[in-house]
């Protein structure tokens, strides 16, 4: 499996009043195609940061980050915002679902910011809301739909512009316990069948057991990556 992911010697520093804080205190890895990551921390451990340094919302204060072949923090606003567009999909913890469109239209809306045909977005979505389970739910509107299926519609949304890489923050952090299992087994399933690059942040070490690696990240500072010895033994199996 190629590399998707290298970051190199990433810091960010922040001036808060005379302090200097140390939001990334030197980070370094690789992420391959097709792989799960956890990036676990508190808050204030730098894991948002962190997230948003990989999908070029922020700069960093030195160091790089290579993305599908490029070096996205030399990249100017225009250009990030193309890289995004074409390469990365995104799963937020509020699911951003617009309340007065179903759910077809929800998961299409990304494609019409690339100029594609209605038809074809229409059914790219329908598409991809079978994968997600949500056959009966597609002409709901969000507040027809309960949290545990507006963020399987926000998956799908993340997916029909068959992005390179998923970025994934706090996915289930509005979820119950139950509702956040099933959406975890779900981006699983995603990775495997579609095999995607899967980025996630989130301070629930039982979440992160999902992932095929843990990265445990504290004062901006990576302490361990961890692989998932489960995933190591069932596929051995």
């Amino acid at each position: 499996m190629g590399k998707v992911i290298e970051v190199r010697d990433l810091y960010k520093l922040y001036r808060v009043g005379d302090e200097i804080v140390r939001a990334l205190d030197g980070v370094n890895f690789d992420i391959c195609e097709g792989e799960f990551c956890a990036i676990v921390g508190t808050s204030g451990s730098g894991k948002s940061t962190l997230l948003n340094m990989l999908a070029g919302l922020e700069k960093p204060t030195k160091g790089s980050v290579v993305i599908a072949g490029q070096h996205i923090e030399t990249l100017n606003e225009d250009q990030l915002v193309r890289f995004r567009r074409d390469h990365v999909g995104f799963i937020f913890q509020s699911f951003h679902l617009l309340g007065t469109m179903n759910a077809v239209e929800n998961v299409a809306l990304p494609l019409s910011f690339r100029g594609i045909p209605k038809d074809i977005r229409l059914k790219k979505a329908d598409k991809m809301l079978d994968l997600v389970n949500l056959k009966k739910h597609k002409k709901h509107l969000p507040n027809q739909m309960s949290g545990g299926q507006q963020q399987r519609v926000g998956v799908a949304r993340a997916l029909v512009v068959d992005p390179k890489i998923i970025f994934a923050d706090e996915p289930t952090g509005n979820l119950d316990s139950h509702t956040s299992e099933e959406v975890m087994e779900l981006m699983q399933k995603v990775v495997r069948e579609q095999k995607k690059t899967l980025v996630m942040v989130t301070h629930d070490q039982h979440l992160a057991a999902y992932a095929d690696r843990i990265f445990h990240i504290r004062d901006g500072k990576i302490l361990k990556i961890e692989e998932n010895l489960e995933k190591i033994l069932r596929e051995d199996i």
